[in-house]
């Protein structure tokens, strides 16, 4: 294994500075988790870019917001700018379960210990940094910032909150994945500019007066003007127009610059970079990374990082459009690939690493079989703004060729030193059912299928029916329950016809929009016959910018303006959520006494 000195991570403190012997740092990144040189913190590859870029850039992780404040003096001003993320989670949903009660934990600091971020991290870093050094322009970005760039939903306080930008006073806001935005910012910067001078950078974002909006220099798409803040203070179905209007210009490979008015300001936000190119995508995976925790952290675990520590994502994106989750809002839904060249690098780079038993942990993405998927035809592609290429019935255009994730799989097996490689991403089983009009790709999708359960399931294969009522997956825009028997089916012939004891984990949401105490009652009937004492669980919980989000929060489909049925008070969510727990004693009395106010003693006997 390598030996690192401590001038290979980016520095922390001052002396680190003084060890690589600069007197000025271009660029400091605050971030709200652990400092982690490994490429699936945000913090690590955009201090990573910068520096390929040749700027001095320094990270200082999880600072103490509660004292005198040094962590926020100790580096100085920079030269160019602060850079600030709450880290690779909304600070609220790391925070907070479903319920709202404080977690015990934070998955993201040494030895798990919680309490290390403030709420809301981004405005209390940012606005920290604006009081300090007034002069210094702050970029902000990552999830939380991505995700709140427009009013939005906040479920912790139960109102609507304005754009990120007015609360924190940032000067630019990058949404989305940084990489091509940054880039831009720098050339900039280098041509003399200030950041706030910066109204032109596509995946930007920032905060002007509502008269005198410069024009998009690049637009041919007209400008799309939101219902103001105000207005959708008043009109919930003016938040859920709203909501469909920013879902799909971010699905569109053109999209249109979107401003929003906040009183007598808007908030202008320019049109998404098209998906990064395999290029531009390696290059970003490619950036010289220890891969490790800095060497601050010793003797310390961070769960996060010893999760990641022996896999590989290799795409970015998801066309799936799942209804709770956040991954195609902030990563978009086009699919980002890396070559099989910075696959197999990255690898090799595990296999040499000290502890590493040679068992890869993941291959995997977002989705994990959605790697090199694109449409046959990129002209259909590029009028689409559907969310979903999946939902509710896979895109004829889509090209569900799995041959490229064999391949990986079968190099991967090959290199010295990987004894096996698991896949514990979700896989969309849906796209591997699916018949193709071309019967090659059928064949492709078996073999995938048959290869996946035999070689690359770590004994428990998990995947994501999340309900099983028809009219709730349509809402959540997943497929019918239909479709997780035929799976299963196959799941347990390949694992009996090959002497397997492997495991089917579904997962399930309870209290969903549209999810109704009876739909959670049938649930557990229809689970039951299938053996599963269900554990993958979770209520759920409404974050910024999803689907669901709107729906609870609004009481309307953004879609189809219909009436949505929402469980939202905490008695409502945990009738649903016991449903789970049908097997246990503890449960038993109340599950009886809820099923026969809802006049359901047909379930009865199918439970007990």
């Amino acid at each position: 294994m390598k030996e690192y000195r401590l001038t290979d991570w980016q520095p922390t403190t001052k002396k680190e500075v003084e060890l690589r012997g600069w007197d000025e740092l271009d660029v400091i990144l605050f971030t709200g988790d652990a400092y982690i040189d490994h490429p699936a913190f945000g913090a690590a590859v955009i201090g990573r870019m910068l520096e390929a870029e040749g700027l001095k850039v320094a990270i200082v992780p999880q600072p103490n917001w509660r004292d005198d404040l040094r962590d926020f003096k100790k580096l100085g001003k920079p030269r160019l700018f602060f850079g600030v993320t709450a880290g690779a989670m909304d600070s609220m949903i790391n925070h907070y379960t479903a319920n709202k009660r404080l977690r015990s934990d934070d998955a993201y600091t040494p030895d798990n210990k919680a309490g290390m971020r403030p709420d809301r991290a981004s405005l209390v870093y940012t606005n920290i940094l604006k009081e300090l050094f007034p002069d210094v322009p702050v970029l902000l970005g990552g999830i939380e910032a991505s995700l709140r760039r427009v009013t939005h939903y906040d479920y912790w306080d139960d109102k609507l909150y304005k754009s990120i930008l007015v609360d924190s006073k940032a000067d630019l806001l990058v949404y989305g994945m940084g990489e091509n935005p940054l880039k831009a910012i720098v050339s900039e910067l280098r041509k003399g500019k200030s950041l706030n001078e910066l109204k032109n950078i596509p995946q930007t974002a920032y905060l002007s007066g509502k008269k005198g909006i410069p024009a998009y220099e690049s637009g041919d798409n007209k400008d799309i003007y939101l219902f103001s803040h105000e207005e959708c203070e008043k009109d919930k179905i003016k938040q859920a127009k709203n909501f469909r209007i920013v879902e799909e210009q971010s699905n569109l490979i053109k999209a249109s610059r979107i401003i929003q008015g906040y009183g007598d300001q808007a908030v202008v936000i320019n049109p998404p970079y098209p998906p990064m190119t395999e290029k531009e995508i390696d290059a970003s995976f490619d950036l010289p990374y220890t891969r490790l925790p800095h060497p601050k952290y010793k003797g310390k675990t961070i769960p996060a990082f010893e999760m990641i520590k022996f896999s590989v994502n290799m795409h970015r994106g998801c066309f799936g459009g799942c209804a709770f989750c956040t991954i195609s809002a902030h990563q978009g839904k086009h699919i980002a690939s890396r070559s099989k060249e910075s696959i197999l690098k990255e690898v090799k780079e595990i296999a040499q690493m000290s502890d590493f038993k040679g068992y890869l942990s993941d291959l995997g993405g977002p989705s994990a079989n959605m790697y090199m998927m694109k449409g046959k035809d990129l002209k259909i592609c590029r009028k689409c703004k559907k969310p979903s290429c999946i939902d509710p019935v896979i895109c004829k255009n889509l090209d569900i060729d799995h041959s490229h994730l064999l391949d990986i799989y079968n190099a991967v097996d090959s290199i010295p030193g990987i004894k096996k490689s698991f896949v514990g991403s979700g896989i969309r089983y849906d796209m591997l059912l699916h018949r193709n009009a071309n019967e090659r790709l059928n064949k492709i999708s078996d073999e995938y299928i048959k290869g996946l359960i035999i070689n690359h399931v770590s004994g428990r294969l998990k995947v994501a029916p999340e309900h099983t009522s028809g009219k709730v997956l349509s809402y959540m825009r997943k497929p019918g329950f239909d479709q997780f028997y035929t799976f299963k089916k196959r799941f347990d012939k390949i694992n009996g016809e090959n002497g397997l004891k492997q495991q089917l984990i579904p997962y399930f949401i309870s209290s969903h929009p549209g999810c109704t105490e009876a739909d959670m009652a049938e649930l557990a009937a229809t689970t039951k016959p299938l053996g599963f004492k269900l554990e993958q669980i979770q209520d759920f919980t409404p974050s910024p910018m999803t689907l669901a989000t709107e729906m609870y929060y609004t009481g309307y489909h953004p879609y189809t303006l219909e009436k949505v049925y929402t469980a939202k008070s905490k008695e409502q969510k945990l009738a649903q959520r016991q449903y789970f727990f049908w097997y246990d004693k503890n449960y038993r009395n109340q599950i009886i006494n809820s099923l026969r106010k809802l006049k359901r003693e047909d379930l009865l006997k199918k439970l007990f």
